[in-house]
């Protein structure tokens, strides 16, 4: 990747890509097009990745509808981690902005999520308020707790609560979210892609961790906000969804744990989580979901934690 100087002017010279990934979507990724129409900021691209769907994307909507579009088709299913990378290796912008498909923009959100970056050259992510599309009035995300480096969880701050003010104070956090976040092109060029093993979860919190060992702030900034079809890719309860939840949780704390910290969490998740879980999900009949979680869990036993990316 060539580096090119850091651009802070936020009035309409910075050139924005907004990646997202199809999977199986065309209806959903319409609707975002659609949205994404009201954007008042005037130099962007969208790259969307139609990520192995089975109906190629340009079948399914009319292209001609959408100039700011730009249709990347990859034949197979590369993950959120490797359809987003293959969306920012193709990006022309100086800002990227990698957004969930079954979101819906505000007009003002790429002015506000540009705003931060000019007053501070450290921050290097910025995420929106997250609300929920179905509930607006309830919010997802405002930013992330610390992680607990003894038992690998890690809260988002705000999570369905009433919006009623108290989460309107832009804050550096912890974390950014997956489902919305602009970053720096030179940050990645630093940092890093996402690292694809994570394929799906917690690929944005290892990406979080990476960029602030680089000394970059993640910022929130509420004036930004968006609202987010949660689960629809895959469900609330998949146990696709379980698995990596279960496999990445664990390849996050390798990664980023010290030794000490790792023998702790290795001895809780193996003394209470493992068997607390599979115990329930074999009491309620979710046998697919306990299949899943063993599944992730013995995938750390033979893979490694920090190679390849």
């Amino acid at each position: 990747m060539a580096k090119r100087e850091r651009v802070e002017d936020v009035g309409g010279s910075a050139h924005v890509s907004i990646i997202t990934i199809n999977y199986n979507q065309a209806e959903l990724t319409r609707q975002f097009l659609e949205s994404a129409k009201l954007l008042t900021y005037p130099t962007y691209e969208i790259i969307v990745v139609d990520n192995g769907s089975v109906q190629p994307l340009h079948n399914a909507i009319n292209t001609d509808h959408y100039p700011h579009l730009r249709l990347l088709r990859s034949e197979t299913n590369l993950g959120f981690t490797g359809g987003n990378n293959l969306g920012m290796q193709e990006a022309h912008g100086d800002y990227f902005f990698i957004v969930n498909n079954d979101t819906e923009l505000s007009p003002t959100l790429i002015e506000d999520l540009l705003t931060p970056f000019a007053k501070n050259p450290k921050i290097g992510v910025v995420c929106p308020k997250i609300r929920f599309y179905d509930a607006p009035q309830h919010v997802q995300y405002a930013g992330y707790n610390p992680m607990n480096m003894y038992t690998g969880t890690a809260t988002t701050i705000g999570s369905n609560k009433a919006d009623d003010g108290q989460f309107d104070e832009p804050h550096p956090t912890y974390f950014a979210h997956g489902c919305a976040m602009m970053i720096h092109r030179t940050v990645v060029e630093q940092v890093g892609r996402f690292a694809e093993r994570f394929f799906l979860y917690y690929e944005e919190l290892d990406w979080s961790q990476r960029i602030r060992n680089a000394g970059y702030i993640i910022y929130y900034q509420p004036s930004a906000s968006i609202l987010h079809k949660e689960s629809m890719s895959i469900g609330q309860h998949s146990p696709l969804k379980t698995y990596y939840l279960t496999r990445n949780r664990i390849l996050f704390m390798r990664r980023h744990c010290s030794a000490f910290q790792r023998l702790i969490f290795f001895l809780f998740f193996g003394l209470c989580v493992f068997p607390k879980h599979l115990v329930s999900y074999l009491i309620t009949g979710q046998l697919k979901h306990a299949k899943a979680f063993i599944s992730g869990t013995f995938w750390n036993f033979r893979s490694a934690s920090e190679s390849p990316v």
